[in-house]
């Protein structure tokens, strides 16, 4: 994509950014430069990707000193060399990331990318000081700054002692807030929070509240310092899916192996994968043979065995033998590469939710100011006898209550935590807009095979019409008749047979296109193929009543008898029908397979609806019905795995892909990717994302109640600073606690 248009693409690392609203503010500031045609920054990942016409080091240098006046705190590194400041993970992923790009391959970040990472606060750009470190020093700043507090208020000093105690304990805890809110009125961005807060503490100060000043910053500290915290944890459960990312591959060249970083090793190269290695790229063993454990991929518990011949995928953890490996994707195009881009992009994708904050934050905080300007103005010149300092307290108060911290932490960290709740169950959601959409679903749709079914061919009936032919017998004879051929059928047919064939007995093999097959086994000639192969014959046969694949089987001319090849239904699928029934949704099955085999399968599994027969195209088309069907607010899923379910993965309201062994394509058409490949976990993803809507709701409403009492009693004189700070922190801080509760979800 970048190749195409010719614009060149760039990507940095941004170590230490450690709150949304300073990645919102880096991304307009650079969004605005010359020579930039686009820019997001990715708060989880903590990159900047900007795109221009001419790349030049001129340009880079603008880009990095403009990043360092916006966010003096935030160390600019080059992704794509990565320069040790950082933590390792982050270059890790910023490099896979800046693979991806030079492959062009870039998600639909929409423009909502603009608004993305933004609003963990708009207005919250303390928790930078919460990496590690940083939460030791904060800490130590409030408990100094709440000492020399209590010490000011319970010494009773002469009133300029008492004021230098209260302005040292100021300077401790909140001076770099004060710091801030100047350097941004020198920007030209009057109104955030830290121009609030200050005016409030400065403000108390003036009127001689000097306790209630230091009190303010010390509790909008604590609140940050919880976000700071939260933000951290929730990174973390992200985080723990990326350790899926191999550090080297052991390539194999001229006899010696030796490491190398896995974006270096090439398409067609030899790599050795060691016992207890991670595999580093996907590709077929071309030697050794050894037990892989898949569960970072599948979640499946029990590991493989790999031998000669078969695919690895990257992110397999090879456990007893020794594996040589040929390469067959780039690490760009590696599973794991995919993987870890899909969640990094995320929080890209924003809710609705979300953008509601954001555009009510730009408008909230002007508003307040100039309420407040009236409230210390208007009724001192009006009223009788009202005294300024009185007006100027109570607009003071209205000013700390008004802060919207509460809203813009909790919303976006109440996605965030859903995205990472989900994560740790083993669903991979793209982005917060579609944790929100599977609140709104009415219609599931399945593709059948290897989504509800294992996708994998077993005979399940044998049945013989002549008494001297035994069921063994009649399986021995189709296991010959299809020995040569490689169709799915044939290879589970001998392996239901699963002894020796001996070639010497076949002869005269003869495929017969769309029929069957006809070959002399012992000398003696046996059919074995479809319901037109008999009747071409003139053979009579019984039509079986169970739903499969049939291959009918004559001996010699006559009727010998049939055997039914199905795919079986995975264990799960019950349960996962089941469930989204209980939850009141609709499901509906598509297939390509014959009428027989769907109606078969949607019976047994209880479905609403079951379409069968139908190619690609047809699969959208079911899909168009439905949309036709619900109503504008209602949301239809679809499930699939196939690279042939793409398209209706693209075009349902959420595409949900089996990820686990799903195609790539499907993986990357998904909005959200099941690990373990089981249906019944789009259930729990409509439970955590329902969980994670209250949880946001909850939040909005007790913030804006809590507030409009405030604020009232504010304005009437009855609340004091005290009340104010409580207010707006406590309320923070409960948001927050209780955002944190969808981390907890089982």
């Amino acid at each position: 994509m970048a190749e195409a248009t010719g614009k060149k693409k760039r990507e940095l690392l941004l170590d230490g950014l450690d709150c949304a609203s300073c990645a919102m503010k880096i991304e307009d500031g650079i969004k605005k430069m010359d020579g930039i045609t686009a820019c997001s920054v990715n708060f989880v990942k903590q990159t900047l990707t900007y795109e221009t016409d001419d790349e030049n080091e001129q340009l880079l240098t603008n880009v990095k000193s403009r990043i360092k006046k916006l966010e003096p705190h935030v160390k600019v590194l080059d992704s794509t060399r990565p320069q040790g400041a950082g933590s390792r993970k982050a270059h890790h992923q910023g490099h896979a990331h800046s693979h991806e790009h030079e492959h062009g391959h870039e998600h639909d970040h929409g423009h909502d990318h603009a608004e993305a990472h933004g609003e963990e606060g708009h207005g919250h750009s303390h928790s930078h000081d919460h990496g590690s470190g940083g939460t030791k020093v904060m800490a130590v700043r409030l408990v100094v700054g709440a000492v020399l507090t209590a010490a000011g208020m319970l010494l009773h000093a002469n009133a300029y002692v008492e004021l230098a105690i209260f302005l040292a304990a100021y300077v401790v805890v909140g001076g770099d807030i004060v710091l801030q809110a100047l350097k941004n009125i020198v920007r030209g961005q009057v109104f955030d929070e830290y121009f609030l807060m200050s005016v409030a503490t400065i403000g108390a100060f003036g009127v001689g509240q000097y306790p209630e000043g230091v009190a303010v910053m010390l509790f909008y500290q604590v609140g940050e310092m919880f976000q700071g915290i939260a933000v951290n944890r929730s990174r973390k459960s992200i985080s723990a899916m990326m350790d899926l990312r191999p550090d080297y591959a052991n390539l194999k060249t001229d006899g010696e192996t030796r490491r190398v970083a896995p974006e270096d090793v090439k398409v067609g190269d030899l790599i050795v994968v060691k016992p207890g290695e991670k595999v580093p790229l996907d590709g077929v063993v071309i030697e050794g043979s050894s037990m892989v454990d898949t569960s970072a991929l599948t979640g499946e518990s029990v590991p493989r065995e790999m031998e000669t011949g078969q695919e690895v995928l990257s992110g397999f953890i090879n456990k007893n033998g020794v594996l040589t490996i040929e390469v067959t994707k780039a690490f760009g195009e590696s599973t794991v590469s995919k993987i870890l881009d899909l969640v990094q992009n995320a929080s890209s994708k924003k809710a609705p939710t979300e953008n509601f904050i954001t555009k009510f934050a730009r408008y909230y905080t002007p508003v307040v100011v100039i309420v407040a300007l009236l409230l210390a103005l208007v009724p001192p010149l009006l009223i009788s006898g009202a005294a300024f300092s009185d007006w100027i307290y109570r607009a003071l108060i209205f000013l700390v209550i008004s802060c919207p911290c509460a809203l813009v932490v909790s919303i976006p960290l109440g996605f965030f935590g859903g995205i990472g709740a989900a994560s740790k169950s083993g669903i991979l959601v793209k982005g917060s807009n579609y944790l929100e959409a599977l609140n709104d679903v009415k219609y599931v749709v399945f593709d059948k095979t290897g989504t509800l079914t294992k996708g994998a061919f077993k005979v399940t009936d044998i049945s013989s019409s002549q008494a001297e032919i035994s069921k063994d017998r009649l399986l021995e004879m189709a296991a010959y008749a299809e020995y040569h051929s490689t169709h799915p059928i044939a290879e589970s047919i001998r392996t239901a047979y699963g002894k020796e064939l001996d070639e010497a007995r076949i002869e005269g093999y003869n495929e017969i296109s769309g029929h069957g097959i006809e070959v002399k086994v012992d000398g003696k000639r046996i059919l074995a193929g479809n319901a037109k192969l008999m009747n071409k014959e003139g053979i009579p046969f019984q039509q079986p009543s169970e739903a499969g694949t049939t291959v009918h089987i004559s001996m010699e001319g006559t009727y010998a008898g049939y055997i039914i090849i199905s795919d079986e239904v995975k264990e799960d699928a019950f349960e996962a029908i089941r469930a989204l029934k209980q939850m009141g949704k609709k499901t509906v099955m598509l297939t390509g397979d014959s009428r027989a085999v769907g109606e078969a399968v949607g019976r047994s599994l209880g479905m609403d609806e079951v379409h069968a027969e139908l190619l690609p195209q047809h699969k959208v088309e079911e899909i168009e019905k439905l949309d036709g069907k619900k109503s504008p607010k209602e949301k239809i899923v679809f499930v699939g795995d196939g690279i042939n379910d793409t398209p209706v993965l693209a075009r349902a309201d959420v595409g949900v892909a089996m990820g686990g062994l799903g195609s790539d394509a499907a993986i990357e058409a998904a909005d959200v990717v099941i690990m373990t490949d089981e249906p019944s976990k789009v259930a729990a993803a409509i439970h955590i994302a329902k969980r994670t809507r209250s949880i946001v709701w909850q939040n909005i409403i007790f913030a804006l109640g809590v507030k409009a009492v405030f604020l009232l009693l504010g304005a009437f004189g009855i609340a004091t600073m005290w009340e104010a700070v409580f207010s707006d922190v406590g309320v923070t801080i409960i948001a927050v606690l209780n955002a944190m509760r969808v981390l907890k979800l089982k």
